[in-house]
This record gives structure tokens, C-alpha cells and sequence, in this order.
């Protein structure tokens, strides 16, 4: 299976460089995109090895990420990782997803584990959303909110990825789960468990974009 690794940056000058010089040491095809920052993350991550493709404007991690999928999958890989650029995820764990991809459309690398690492509001909100998503998706899953992923170009073909903030990635699994298609989790590594410090995630206006999101592709799904 052609595999490929779609990193979505946003203002990452700091730290997407050596995300894609370790993910480079796991998946030769490495695309970047740069979703209108202002900071030097295009050229952090193309000295490190990796193909950029960059937004003149912000548009959001869900825009990112359709727009990453379109290129990858046009060229004819079979599946894509996606890796956030903050240095939370751990290249080294892309195998864990591989290694079940086999069996599964849609692969979530799992933090509920260290849950109890994180801080009390960051957890009670991964707790409460993946219970709630698990709900609208007819599936229990343990922690809907990782980006350290797995997606067949099947998955992408059936469900779509419409959202572009970050609800797209919560959307996408209640689609999946309702259409038919295999969505597993598998439990990974962090680099740290808790990356509020490092996120651009806006609590309430994101969280009430999620619900909607969400809503909206459990009933359009039927």
C-alpha cells in the first residue's frame, strides 16, 4: 500500500521542521500544508526535507487537510497519516497505525490512556466530546479527537471532508461509522500529553463548531 503523511501547520516555524525530518525517517512522501502563516513555517518545513504547499490565508486544519488529501490521492497513494505539526504526535508510532490499517478504513492513534496526564480541562473535554461523538456515530471511541490518523482514499471517496475548521475531523468519523465503513482506534505515544499550550483551538467557538459539525453529519448520513 502507497502511504503518504499530510502535516497541516499553522504558524509551526518552531517545531514542524523536526516533525518532518523524523516522519521522512518512516514515510519517504511528506506533504506539508501551510495554512496562511506568517512565521517561516513553509520554509522550516521545506529545508526539512518535505513538499509544501501553502495557503494564502488562514482556512482552517479541515480545509488544510482536504486540500492535502485531493493532492495525495490524485497521485495514486492508497492511504494517508496525518501528523499535526506541534511536535504532540510521534512519527516513530506511525507503524502502530499502519499495522491495523489493513483492517480498517479510518485508524485513530488513541491518547485515552494518558488521559490522566493531561490537564483537568483538557480531559474532561476529551472525555465529554468522544462520548458525545460516539453517540451520533452508532460507535464507541474512546478518544474522537486525536489527529494522528490513518485514511484510506476509499474513506475519503465515500464520506467526503467537507468541514474546514476543526470539526471536519470529528464529522468525518460519524460519517464513516455510518455509511459501512471500518473505523478502529489503536493507542499510541505522545511526545506530551497535553499540547493546549501548542493548540489554536478556540474552546468555545471550535467546541459549538464540532456540535454542529457533527449534528449535521449524523443526520445527513441516514
Amino acid at each position: 500500500m502507497r502511504v503518504a503523511a499530510a502535516i497541516p501547520a499553522y504558524e509551526a516555524a518552531y517545531s514542524v521542521g523536526a516533525v518532518v525530518a523524523r516522519t521522512r525517517a518512516v514515510i519517504d512522501d511528506v506533504l506539508v500544508i501551510d495554512d496562511g502563516s506568517n512565521d517561516g513555517t513553509a520554509d522550516a518545513a521545506r529545508a526539512a526535507g518535505a513538499e509544501v504547499h501553502v495557503f494564502p490565508e488562514n482556512k482552517g486544519k479541515g480545509a488544510a487537510l482536504r486540500a492535502a488529501f485531493t493532492i495525495l490521492f490524485s497521485r495514486g497513494f492508497e492511504g494517508v497519516v496525518t501528523i499535526d505539526a506541534d511536535g504532540q504526535h510521534l512519527p516513530e508510532e506511525v507503524p502502530r497505525l499502519l499495522a491495523v490499517a489493513s483492517h480498517a478504513e479510518l485508524v485513530l492513534g488513541t491518547r485515552d490512556h494518558l488521559f490522566a496526564e493531561m490537564g483537568g480541562v483538557r480531559r474532561l473535554s476529551n472525555r465529554l466530546s468522544s462520548r458525545a461523538i460516539s453517540w451520533a456515530a452508532g460507535q464507541a471511541i474512546s478518544d474522537v479527537q486525536t489527529g494522528f490518523r490513518f485514511y484510506a482514499r476509499e474513506l475519503i471517496e465515500r464520506t467526503g471532508f467537507p468541514e474546514s475548521g476543526f470539526e471536519a475531523e470529528s464529522a468525518v468519523v460519524v460519517r464513516a461509522v455510518r455509511r459501512g465503513l471500518r473505523v478502529t482506534t489503536t493507542p499510541v505515544r505522545l511526545g506530551r500529553a497535553d499540547g493546549r499550550n501548542t493548540s489554536h483551538y478556540r474552546p468555545v467557538l471550535d467546541s459549538l463548531r464540532i456540535a454542529a459539525g457533527v449534528l449535521h453529519a449524523r443526520y445527513s448520513s441516514d
